[in-house]
């Protein structure tokens, strides 16, 4: 018998290795006793966990501690803004029916983008150019249509399958003249290429543990304080009242760790990501000439190479 080759991960825009230091801080807390929102010395012990944890990306992701609402990870954060926001302002206004997003957005924003257009909301997915970015005078247009009602609009930071990233300062600065708020999942962004939120601009911003090298089943949206979002699940009232449920103490410490050291890192780990992706590319096409490369010509995530071949099937393994 021959030992087997050993496996080499590459999919890391589907979920990363938990590093190190992440798994030391999730573990550490795994044995201890506490509720976070108990007020006996257990329980405000586990919530000094997760408020130094809540600071900790605060400061990673230039936002304010109360800005931070943990999740159970990226799609409850997108759900959650999505539709916590859209609930929000046509409550408030009831003519704000429409949602702007564009055709490319993960899942995690296109099926509740779905779901709400079941239920009365007016849904726009906006075009991309070959690059896969967003063509803002698209936006423009359909904004000035009737900007009294759009509710909200969503474009992710980076997209997940090109690695293209979005025109996020452009987008903020049309929504901006109508008073929109803008959601962007940057789910892929975060570790790999500068994201702040307070500079971006965004009123709303989806981030998550496992594509960082933090833990799954924990991530959070960062949502402005003047925000108004209305909560997908009742309880205890937990995250500002937007999301209730006991809140995963362990988990946090986890992905804390991992988001601080995953922007602490970017610089140095993208430009080596980089050099190696482009080696990859270069290897691929001096084989096979006929393989196109998406993307070219747009700024990319340091990480992602998509290659297509002109006659072999995609398959999903």
């Amino acid at each position: 018998m021959t030992e087997a080759s050993p496996r080499v991960y590459l999919d890391h825009a589907a979920t990363t290795p938990m590093l190190p230091e992440a798994v030391e801080a999730m573990t550490a807390h795994l044995g201890r006793v506490g509720n976070p929102s108990s007020l006996h010395a257990s329980g405000r012990d586990a919530r000094r966990v997760v408020e130094e944890s809540r600071e900790r990306i605060a400061h990673a992701m230039g936002c304010r501690p109360g800005e931070v609402v943990f999740t159970s990870g990226g799609t409850e954060a997108d759900n959650l803004a999505v539709k916590g926001v859209h609930w929000a302002r046509t409550t408030a206004d009831a003519d704000r029916t429409r949602i702007l997003s564009t055709s490319i957005e993960h899942h995690a924003v296109l099926d509740p983008l779905h779901w709400l257009s079941e239920r009365g909301a007016s849904v726009e997915l906006l075009p991309v150019d070959d690059a896969g970015r967003l063509d803002l005078v698209a936006l423009e247009d359909r904004i000035e249509v009737d900007p009294a009602s759009v509710s909200l609009l969503s474009v992710m930071w980076a997209n997940n399958e090109v690695g293209t990233l979005q025109p996020v300062e452009a987008v903020v600065a049309l929504a901006r003249r109508h008073g929109i708020p803008v959601h962007t999942d940057a789910v892929q962004a975060v570790g790999a290429t500068a994201v702040d939120f307070a500079a971006s601009g965004v009123d709303a911003l989806t981030m998550t543990g496992h594509k960082v090298g933090g833990p799954f089943g924990v991530g959070a949206l960062l949502a402005r304080r003047e925000l108004q979002l209305t909560p997908l699940v009742h309880g205890g009232g937990q995250e500002r009242d937007v999301r209730s449920g006991t809140i995963d103490a362990p988990a946090i410490a986890g992905f804390a760790a991992a988001v601080e050291i995953s922007v602490k890192e970017r610089e140095h780990r993208a430009s080596h990501l980089a050099e190696l992706r482009d080696d990859l590319v270069r290897r691929v096409l001096a084989e096979v000439p006929d393989v196109q490369l998406s993307g070219e010509g747009a700024s990319l995530l340091p990480g992602h190479a998509h290659l297509r071949f002109p006659v072999v099937k995609g398959i999903r393994c």
